[in-house]
């Protein structure tokens, strides 16, 4: 399959995208494997509630983390030698998916269906999409998920049932990426936890020039395995 066609998307053009609320692009379509390859290699991600139409979005600016750029604190460095922690990448992906999506204190609901499971499962059998968790004794203690295309990651969501375990996870995932000459992790939206990881905000129309970029290089399926020392 050709992840990209940069002259044909079914996407209206980004900057069309509305500025309250910020990035609201479209609505409709659905989640195959091919609407949603269209959508990420153009800037363009589906964030929409349970029972709502599926909403599409491509905000600006843009939050990313160049893989060079991961901040790694001492304390961090410290639990990641010694706390006792397993990376293990694609093995679990539906499991990571479901975690990211259960309820968190203060928060009302999640985006993450059963219906986004079921759409991202099949992005995963495809080669695409995948997940780097972090386990403890056996039990999956963290990790996160995203979509890979070309050299560029777009990070989609993360969870911790430990502290600092999906800090882990963006860390090995970065160090990772660096080694395969990826360019970006999108990370959506601007957070201050990701600013403290080392993540930085782009202009929209910077975030897709370097895009169209990197998504037409070589394309590394999955599933991945890490060689990146720990």
């Amino acid at each position: 399959m050709s992840e990209c066609h940069p002259d044909f998307s079914v996407f209206p053009p980004v900057e069309s995208a509305l500025t309250e609320p910020n990035g609201l692009l479209a609505q409709g379509g659905d989640l195959s494997v091919e609407w949603l390859l269209d959508a990420y290699c153009h800037g363009i991600f589906p964030w929409f509630n349970p029972g709502e139409p599926i909403l599409w979005w491509s905000p600006d600016p843009r939050m990313v983390l160049l893989p060079a750029d991961i901040r790694v604190t001492r304390s961090l460095a410290k639990r990641m030698r010694n706390g006792g922690f397993e990376l293990r990448v694609d093995s679990a992906f539906a499991d990571v998916m479901r975690a990211c999506g259960a309820p968190r204190e203060g928060a009302a609901g999640t985006w993450i269906s059963e219906a986004m499971v079921a759409a991202y499962g099949r992005l995963f059998d495809a080669g695409y999409a995948h997940s780097v968790e972090i386990w403890h004794d056996g039990q999956l203690v963290g990790g996160l998920y995203g979509v890979a295309i070309g050299r560029m990651f777009y990070g989609e969501s993360m969870f911790s049932r430990v502290p600092d375990a999906s800090k882990i996870a963006l860390v090995r995932l970065a160090q990772q990426l660096q080694q395969w000459e990826f360019g970006m992790i999108d990370c959506q939206m601007e957070t201050s936890h990701l600013s403290s990881m080392g993540a930085r905000t782009l202009p929209r129309a910077a975030f897709v020039a370097r895009l169209a970029e990197l998504v037409n290089l070589p394309h590394r399926p999955g599933p991945w395995t890490f060689d990146v020392p720990d």
